[in-house]
């Protein structure tokens, strides 16, 4: 049951057509899909009647390692989506300004809109840009982490009880869906493409063919994406800057009045960003809640095996 619903989730994450690769309803689905991965985990546990003091000791320190390094992954995205979502904040300003009924707003608005609409700008960086900050040596440090549990991925065959060998088998399943979802997530951030990894997952798993389906398909695009020099790939930061740089050229000359021509440009630029902006807000919004409830569901897994053991120690033997 675990494999089948394993399968049915990276069948949705599938991609209908090229739009639909990397944009943020995408990436709220792929994350809340993650999510119930890792609770399925801990529901099979249970189900199995193996309690962790049955565990291998390899099998725990492994499971505890990972869930520590995903934390500090899981707080990186975060931080990624608020930075996004602050920059937003620019352009709703921009907008605030700039939205008069007749579409002549005064020198001084346009020259606020203006600077706000260029720091927007300055935080998205210009196209075919990467510098070294503080945020993408952060992010470095989650693809550090990724090629870590990709090398701890395949673990030596350990001889084991029939339970212990399913839960072996959905504790390697729960492990290549979080690299293969956070990878893409560091390098849509990062836009770099060296964070995507090639797994090659065995026939034997009921999920294989659909994972390495979902996997080609993403990677592929995201690759031919940066490859034609994308700011980046994420299409609704796309469809936001590419308005907010058309309104940031019709305020250029804040200090010049403006014709009716212009003004109504301005008018129907600032009304198409504005639409733009406030879909992508809101898909921010549901997107940080789920990389919240990620973060939510790792920790209480990492919680529910330590207060386990302790119960397990301080049992009479």
């Amino acid at each position: 049951n675990f494999e089948e619903s394993l399968d049915r989730r990276l069948q949705n994450l599938k991609p209908k057509n090229r739009s639909d690769v990397l944009n943020i309803s995408w990436m709220t689905q792929a994350i809340e899909s993650l999510s119930e991965t890792h609770n399925d985990v801990k529901s099979l546990i249970t189900n199995l009647q193996f309690p962790s003091s049955d565990w291998d000791e390899s099998w725990m320190d492994s499971y505890l390692n990972d869930s520590l390094k995903l934390l500090d992954v899981c707080i990186s995205l975060s931080s990624e989506v608020s930075r996004l979502d602050q920059g937003q904040l620019l352009l709703q300003y921009a907008i605030h300004l700039l939205n008069v009924s007749d579409g002549h707003p005064p020198s001084d608005q346009r020259f606020r809109a203006r600077d706000s609409i260029s720091e927007w700008l300055q935080q998205v960086g210009p196209k075919g840009s990467n510098p070294v900050t503080p945020r993408s040596a952060k992010l470095e440090h989650c693809l550090d982490i990724l090629r870590e549990l990709v090398n701890t991925l395949y673990a030596p065959k350990i001889k084991t009880s029939a339970r212990g060998r399913i839960l072996l088998r959905a504790m390697y399943g729960v492990k290549v869906q979080t690299i293969f979802v956070c990878g893409v997530f560091v390098a849509a951030f990062s836009r770099s493409a060296k964070a995507l990894v090639e797994l090659q997952v065995p026939e034997k798993f009921l999920w294989s063919s659909t994972f390495m389906d979902v996997q080609n398909d993403i990677n592929s695009e995201i690759r031919r994406l940066f490859g034609e020099g994308s700011l980046t790939v994420l299409k609704d930061v796309e469809a936001v800057d590419g308005r907010a740089r058309e309104l940031l050229a019709l305020t250029e000359n804040a200090s010049e009045a403006f014709s009716s021509e212009d003004a109504e440009m301005l008018k129907n630029c600032v009304t198409e960003l504005k639409e733009k902006v406030e879909n992508f807000a809101q898909g921010l919004d549901l997107l940080s809640k789920q990389v919240d409830g990620f973060f939510q569901v790792v920790l209480q897994g990492r919680d529910a095996l330590l207060c386990n053991l302790r119960v397990s120690s301080e049992q009479p033997k």
